[in-house]
């Protein structure tokens, strides 16, 4: 069998021929090679599985899951965190890109600091990579000021399993990540984060991810229902959570 690596990198991938070639070419071009990449197909209907198999017949760091029916980003990334060997979990979807030092900078700043979560600035782009913009998060951030709103990129994300268990992202359709972050902090009184860009994110018209008054409901619906919130103290941290979306992007 071969060695368990330190990193193991989810992607969900639902229909995304067109750009997950590039996406794997950016994992396979970090400076830190001791990873393996779990490619979990969600059911998709285009040539994504073909695609998905060839990269990793490629490469011996990759796999590829396959889900019989379709569940969504949390469903597919948690079927990659369940079969993840290595200590630091990773995330990076199909359309979204990780600069070469990545894993080398965030790893060594883990280990040398002894942080369980941490992310990065990164850059949004459109879906022909034009720069939209950097994404510029604070240094470090408690749980009581992540409620407040997210600033931690998913494709920036890291984690120590070895710290603070295999966690899972709750099971909804959207702010999963956002759970996964608040469940960590639980654990750690903060996540850390490097200054420096070392991923793009790309920003497609129409997305999950540009639904401004359903990503409004769905942070509603974890406050409540995943984070157990009262009224007051969720409408409280909402209004917080819209006025630092408006101010995050520059």
């Amino acid at each position: 069998m071969a060695a368990v690596p330190a990193v193991s990198v989810v992607t969900p991938v639902w229909n995304a021929a067109a750009t997950l070639a590039a996406t794997v070419a950016s994992v396979r071009a970090q400076n830190f090679a001791d990873w393996e990449l779990l490619l979990v197909d969600d059911a998709s209907t285009d040539s994504s599985p073909a695609l998905a198999r060839a990269l990793a017949a490629a490469e011996p760091r990759i796999r590829l899951l396959a889900l019989p029916e379709n569940g969504g980003p949390a469903a597919a990334r948690n079927a990659g965190i369940r079969a993840a060997r290595g200590r630091y979990i990773a995330f990076v979807d199909a359309d979204d890109l990780w600069r070469p030092q990545k894993l080398a900078r965030q790893i060594g700043f883990m280990r040398g600091e002894g942080h369980a979560l941490t992310f990065s600035a990164y850059r949004r782009i459109t879906v022909d990579g034009r720069p939209l913009g950097i994404v510029r998060p604070p240094a470090r951030i408690s749980r009581t000021e992540l409620l407040k709103g997210n600033v931690i990129g998913c494709l920036t994300a890291v984690y120590d399993s070895e710290a603070v268990g295999r966690l899972e992202m709750p099971p909804i359709r959207r702010r999963q990540d956002y759970g996964l972050w608040l469940e960590i902090l639980h654990r750690v009184p903060h996540a850390h984060a490097l200054p420096e860009v070392l991923a793009d994110y790309r920003v497609h018209p129409g997305s999950l991810s540009a639904d401004k008054l359903g990503a409004v409901r769905a942070t509603w619906a974890l406050y409540r229902e995943y984070e157990g919130l009262s009224r007051p103290r969720a409408s409280w941290y909402l209004a917080h959570n819209l006025a630092r979306g408006l101010a995050k992007r520059q």
